[in-house]
């Protein structure tokens, strides 16, 4: 499980949309966001900096925790 520190998240809306960019780049993976914690933990096959590229590429601040 990799987790990432996320900025800029506040509603369902982000939590579906930060979710879908990393689907989309892997199909399979599980995505858990904690928007209090401001946390992204994602299961998947994809690399760490993958995984950062599609949160970016959906417009939020994002760091390897």
């Amino acid at each position: 499980m990799q987790v990432f520190n996320v900025q800029g998240m506040t509603c369902g809306h982000c939590v579906k949309g930060v979710t879908r960019a990393v689907q989309e780049q892997d199909a399979q993976a599980r995505v858990e966001v904690d928007l209090a914690g401001r946390q992204v933990r994602v299961e998947s096959s994809l690399g760490a900096e993958q995984i950062l590229a599609a949160i970016r590429e959906e417009g939020y601040q994002a760091e390897v925790a």
